[in-house]
């Protein structure tokens, strides 16, 4: 008996000196739990005010709000081509900039008749270099631009190891990925500072959150394109400039045609028409979103994972992916 009131009174004097660790403990998890359930709740009202809002509350006077005129490079196909008629559709005059004489006046007349606004062309290929802009900033310097959308990139033939690339390749990839939309933003930048207003779209990837392996030069370009955005905002937003990183994920474009697994539009890849629909509606309310709620998720659920396996997935994905278009371009 004598042993048992021992046991109690050291159990007692225990839980005495321990009590304060305890509630330090409580106060503790009751911290994260507030802060866990208030960042829930803001994530949720960003997502409802990015993807639900805008379709509720009608359109954005993108005009009144930035200007008359959008330039929109790589303009004659894919994210490009859907996102300047969602932009003609908004009342938006349109200045097609890519390297197809023949395919500018064709989506430059099809913008014109079907949205009945104002259409314009520049042929420029940015492969070529710095050579280009002079002639780009003299057919722009009248123009009352609002609105640039950096669209215009280039991908692999199809994933691959970088000392596959060849020389010619990286430097297309430095020229058109990440020179374009530099020297367009320095072009056009000036004119939006002095009337204090416009928005810069900058086409980067989903792929820049996490290194993915066989697209390691890609994926750089892009990290670059999105980290250009966010600076560019802080340092321009007091201006009048808002300035958006966009990071979709698979789109199916003519730029994953390689492969019959990603170039299929489906519940998880959007065709450019869906995407630039969703995307246009984030303009003045998100420096940086996938522009796309299903995208979204799948970048939420990306971030979630450890770097080690992001890459180890990407890189068991770009190795089927390259393995099938190396079969198909045997046959």
């Amino acid at each position: 008996m004598a042993a048992v009131d021992r046991f109690s009174l050291l159990y007692r004097e225990i839980s005495r000196s321990c009590s304060f660790y305890v509630e330090a403990l409580a106060v503790v998890g009751a911290w994260y739990t507030v802060r866990k359930c208030v960042s829930l709740a803001f994530d949720t009202y960003s997502a409802l005010r990015l993807h639900v809002f805008p379709k509720l509350t009608g359109e954005i006077d993108l005009v009144k709000k930035y200007g008359k005129w959008a330039v929109v490079t790589g303009g004659t196909d894919g994210i490009g081509k859907a996102y300047a008629e969602e932009l003609a559709k908004r009342g938006v005059n349109i200045i097609l900039v890519s390297r197809n004489k023949e395919k500018l006046e064709a989506v430059s007349r099809s913008i014109s008749e079907t949205y009945q606004v104002e259409t314009d062309f520049i042929v420029a290929d940015f492969c070529k270099g710095r050579e280009l802009y002079p002639a780009i900033k003299e057919a722009l310097k009248d123009r009352e631009i609002g609105i640039l959308v950096n669209n215009v990139g280039i991908f692999y033939a199809y994933t691959d190891y970088f000392t596959n690339l060849s020389e010619d390749m990286l430097w297309d990839l430095i020229h058109v990925n990440i020179a374009s939309a530099t020297m367009m933003t320095h072009i056009v930048l000036p004119g939006m500072v002095k009337k204090k207003k416009g928005a810069i779209v900058n086409l980067s990837s989903a792929i820049c959150c996490q290194p993915s392996p066989m697209l390691t030069v890609y994926g750089a370009a892009k990290s670059y394109l999105d980290y250009f955005s966010r600076a560019l905002h802080y340092e321009y937003a007091s201006k009048g400039i808002f300035v958006q990183s966009l990071i979709p994920f698979i789109i199916t474009t003519n730029m994953v045609a390689f492969s019959s697994t990603v170039s299929k539009a489906s519940i998880l890849f959007p065709t450019a028409e869906e995407y630039a629909s969703h995307a246009v509606s984030t303009l003045g309310l998100s420096i940086r979103t996938t522009g796309y709620w299903k995208h979204a998720i799948q970048v939420l659920l990306g971030e979630c994972l450890p770097e080690w396996m992001w890459a180890w997935f990407t890189l068991y994905l770009s190795r089927t992916l390259r393995k099938q278009a190396l079969a198909a371009k045997a046959k």
